[in-house]
């Protein structure tokens, strides 16, 4: 047999998924020249849309109009998206920004307009460019939120307390995320029983149960580094690619996320990769939150998916797979799955730094000298 022969064998047996072009349900596209760059990188990994989360700088903290020097409108940074390239995308959901100025006349203006399909509750101060934000206890019971019940626009919420300790916000017992899921969200929901709710990049089992026991129109996002990796990946060797936030947790927390999407039939959990690029990553005064997984994200969940015990070669392993990555969201969020299809090949592969006209953005695996088990065909 010819090395040519035994190559094409090779290639005949190894494993191919063909799947719907799938939907990145939260992900950061930034702002500026490297905006191309990062919109290709989805692209290039079978992304058929995404919503673009709207901690910019400044905020897209309006519906309409031009930006302005205090913030984005969702129409003027969309546009903005799609002359970079977002024009491609079957579906592009900018979210609101909830900040103090928010108004319930903003929600029903921007709701009938069609340009309002969800909204963005950041804790303050507790991630990115969130020191907009405003506490939940402030929203829970108002106005801005029945606005969003009554027109049926998604509250996307970043499940974290705010403004706790250090010893508060991480311990062997609890952290801001299980304090928000046990004290908040059952407020919330009692407050506002028909609010739909994207329970974003869920980290901990008190997230999971809480999400899976929760109405139908309840669900949660979950990215590929909280499938894969706990707390003793990012502080063994203090492997600062895979600082996020919120912050990777626990063996049972991993387990339970695993768990939740492994679920025969299960409707409430999908892919968001809250993908972040930053060109510097440890900065003088710390380390920027973000894991940038553009490029990679699939074969990230693949890999996570196998490591849960889902052979991926039979029926009932692809269709957990593609219920997570490419059908659930969409259901969610009301859109159809996408028509087209991208393929992965079981095959060794390595992710490759991404150079941006802003500098260069470290992919995840680059970062923790990872070779994937998968490769994109």
């Amino acid at each position: 047999m010819t090395i040519d022969q035994w190559r094409s064998q090779a290639n005949e047996t190894c494993m191919t998924l063909t799947l719907p072009k799938w939907f990145d349900l939260h992900t950061h596209f930034r702002q500026g020249p490297a905006v191309p760059s990062y919109i290709q990188a989805h692209l290039d990994m079978g992304c058929a849309g995404a919503l673009a989360m709207p901690n910019t700088q400044p905020p897209v903290s309006r519906v309409s109009g031009a930006a302005q020097s205090d913030g984005w409108s969702i129409e003027s940074y969309s546009a903005e998206l799609r002359a970079a390239g977002a024009e491609a995308f079957e579906q592009l959901i900018v979210p609101l920004y909830l900040t103090r100025h928010t108004t319930a006349a903003m929600i029903r203006e921007g709701a009938a307009s069609g340009r309002l399909r969800a909204c963005k509750y950041y804790p303050p101060h507790g991630t990115t460019n969130s020191e907009h934000g405003m506490p939940m206890d402030d929203l829970i019971g108002g106005e801005v939120f029945r606005a969003m019940e009554e027109c049926g626009v998604i509250l996307c919420i970043h499940g974290e307390q705010h403004a706790l300790s250090g010893p508060d916000y991480i311990d062997a017992l609890q952290n801001a995320e299980t304090r928000f899921y046990a004290e908040r969200m059952p407020r919330l929901i009692a407050a506002h029983p028909k609010l739909r709710i994207v329970c974003e990049h869920i980290t901990t089992r008190a997230a999971a149960e809480f999400v899976a026991a929760a109405p139908a129109h309840v669900g949660a996002t979950i990215t590929p580094q909280h499938l894969l990796y706990t707390l003793g990946h990012l502080i063994q060797g203090l492997k600062y690619h895979l600082y996020c936030l919120p912050v990777v947790k626990f063996q049972d927390d991993r387990a339970a996320l695993r768990a939740a999407v492994m679920t025969a039939g299960q409707v409430k959990f999908f892919a968001g990769t809250d993908s972040a690029p930053h060109t510097t990553k440890a900065t003088a005064c710390g380390c920027a939150a973000g894991c940038f997984t553009g490029g990679c994200a699939p074969q990230l969940y693949a890999m996570a998916f196998e490591e849960a015990g889902a052979d991926l070669a039979s029926a009932a392993g692809k269709e957990l797979f593609e219920r997570f990555l490419c059908l659930n969201g969409p259901a969610f969020y009301g859109f159809a799955a996408s028509q087209q299809t991208f393929q992965m090949e079981k095959a060794s592969s390595q992710a490759v730094l991404l150079e941006t006209p802003a500098g260069t953005v470290t992919p995840l695996p680059v970062g923790l000298n990872l070779e994937m088990s998968w490769r994109l065909v």
